[in-house]
């Protein structure tokens, strides 16, 4: 179902030149001289949305909303909250009614223990009682890395909540385990990343853990340092549930989805890959579009694994295409 255009109004701007004209002594006068032109102003950006608060499974859940019509909820990924989602906000509030939230322990949300593990269950939970609180029917649901895996998981559950879906690289470690090939890249990334950051954790250097995992995942040596310090001090902020993350049981955090239910989902579905994005997102990806079959892909140039934001423009346009058809 293709969502409803709204009509941008036209908007007739109407510019008017002084002229200064001067004479003497009887000579001809002078003649007329545009006035300097009035230097441009640039249109103020949109207000910040408000950021609000929904009582979900338990929890409370910051998130912020823009634009009218169908729901769009974007779930952003590892190290994440709903800030990470700027670039995408008001591009598709243009024509939809778009919903950034920030998942259990992700700032704004509380960052404390609340007796959960840090499961793919629980957020999947979370997300459903959220689009149920917010009283969305049927929502599109646009998820990045781990929200992704939570969307998928959610889309798997209650299919009836979702319009469409859009995965952006889901860390779907047990399905590496497929090919010898695969495999080694699993093992490459739980020694030299994941083992990584949990050993800095526990000798109590977090600046080293958060380093360890972002430059690990985007699969860049030295994306951590390279940020301006205002980033690297925001990434520090979720360094809480980073080691949540890290330190739950494997079956819960990324459990085995089998290829026969997820090739089930008749909900539309758009895969999204980075193109500089490491070698083991492309394999699961891969995996993914073998157990979907036709569905729709894309590759954002340019881009590793953050492609909303790496290469916002292309991002945009590709997932905004999807969701007007859908």
């Amino acid at each position: 179902m293709r969502a409803p255009r709204l009509a941008a109004a036209s908007l007739a701007v109407l510019l008017v030149a002084g002229w200064a004209c001067g004479g003497g002594g009887g000579g001809p006068a002078a003649a007329p001289s545009p006035a300097p032109p009035a230097p441009a102003v640039a249109p103020a950006p949109p207000p910040r949305p408000v950021v609000r608060v929904a009582r979900a499974h338990g929890t409370d859940l910051h998130y912020v909303e823009r634009g009218s019509g169908i729901p769009v909820v974007l779930v952003h990924g590892t190290l994440g909250t709903l800030d990470s989602w700027q670039p995408q906000i008001d591009a598709f509030a243009t024509r939809f009614r778009v919903i950034a939230y920030s998942r259990r322990y992700h700032p704004p949300n509380a960052t404390q223990p609340d007796g959960q593990d840090y499961a793919l269950s629980l957020h999947a939970d979370d997300l459903i009682a959220f689009i149920e609180a917010l009283g969305l029917e049927r929502a599109h649901l646009v998820g990045s890395s781990y929200g992704a895996y939570v969307a998928l998981v959610v889309t798997l559950r209650r299919p009836d909540l979702v319009r469409s879906l859009v995965l952006a690289e889901p860390p779907i470690l047990p399905w590496l385990g497929r090919t010898p090939e695969g495999d080694a890249l699993r093992r490459a990334f739980e020694a030299n990343v994941a083992a990584a950051a949990r050993r800095a954790f526990a000798r109590g250097d977090s600046v080293e853990a958060v380093r360890r995992f972002l430059d690990g995942e985007s699969g860049r040596p030295g994306r951590f340092d390279a940020l301006p310090v205002a980033s690297r001090q925001a990434l520090m902020r979720l360094a809480f549930e980073l080691s949540l993350e890290l330190r739950a049981e494997p079956d819960l955090y990324v459990p085995a989805l089998a290829c026969k239910p997820v090739g089930a989902i008749r909900n539309p579905v758009l895969l999204v890959a980075g193109e500089r994005s490491p070698e083991w997102f492309h394999v699961i990806t891969e995996e993914l579009a073998r157990c979907l079959s036709a569905e729709e892909m894309v590759t954002v140039p340019g881009a590793g694994h953050s492609p909303n934001a790496d290469n916002a423009a292309f991002y945009n346009a590709a997932v905004l295409r999807f969701l007007m058809k859908n």
